[in-house]
């Protein structure tokens, strides 16, 4: 998955969102963004965008839903925080060309901190990769060194609170290899 470092909005607030490097397309960041929602409040003096009602933000291959979604800028112009809240907020993007399904990242609050690279889900998080997932109160995606880290969400507020984090690793399929023949049902073997 990969956001774009610098994200224009509308009526001039900003620029563009710079790529997250590990999780995107190459070209992604230069592709169009297009924002939809219900209703948009824009403070240029405070650098703060809010979009609120079903709102869908597209740029290449990324896609952020939620029910609201606020950018902030720091005071150079460049996007510093995007927030989505919903009931789940959702992320998606593809990572390579030809992939067949996008990495997709759910929440009740999602958080990209631009400056610092990092991806927050936090309160009913979960991230499918590739048939693998990841499920627990807040999940922490450093996007430059590929680490991430799930756990408990102290300080947060929690609707569903996961004790323990949950995973699931699917096997990687090796080239060549044989698929398991399946077993003969012994009903027709008579």
């Amino acid at each position: 998955m990969r956001l774009v470092k610098t994200l224009p909005i509308l009526l001039g607030l900003g620029a563009a969102l710079g790529s997250v490097s590990a999780w995107a397309l190459p070209n992604d960041s230069q592709q169009p963004i297009h924002i939809q929602a219900d209703d948009a409040q824009l403070d240029d003096k405070q650098g703060i965008a809010t979009y609120t009602g079903s709102v869908i933000i597209t740029q290449g291959s990324m896609k952020v839903t939620g029910n609201t979604v606020t950018l902030t800028r720091t005071p150079a112009g460049d996007i510093d925080v995007v927030t989505s809240v919903g009931n789940l907020a959702y992320f998606e993007q593809l990572q390579k060309v030809g992939d067949p399904t996008p990495v997709k990242g759910y929440g009740k609050t999602i958080q990209y901190h631009a400056q610092q690279n990092r991806i927050v889900l936090i309160d009913q998080a979960r991230v499918i990769n590739d048939g693998n997932t990841t499920d627990g109160e807040k999940i922490v995606y450093d996007t430059v060194k590929q680490i991430a880290q799930a756990g408990r969400a102290t300080g947060s507020k929690i609707s569903t609170p996961k004790p323990r984090i949950d995973m699931v690793i699917q096997p990687k399929q090796k080239p060549g290899a044989a698929q398991p023949v399946p077993k003969p049902d012994a009903k027709k073997a008579n």
